[in-house]
């Protein structure tokens, strides 16, 4: 189960690491996540491969 209840829609865009970090960031940020809780997010799918940030996408969001 994701960690927040925020959809974000990846199926059919660009899978680009960058691209997949910087949508999941704009929608926790849309939803009110703080900043702090953002920037967690980002340092956790920026400290592996790309394989880490999808499982960290899909452990911090609902991914469509």
């Amino acid at each position: 189960m994701p960690k927040y209840d925020v959809e974000v829609q990846l199926t059919g865009k660009s899978g680009n690491a960058g691209y997949i970090i910087g949508a999941v960031a704009d929608a926790l940020k849309k939803n009110k996540v703080s900043a702090q809780e953002v920037n967690a997010f980002r340092l956790q799918a920026m400290s592996g491969d790309y394989d880490n940030v999808l499982r960290t996408a899909m452990n911090w969001v609902v991914v469509l």
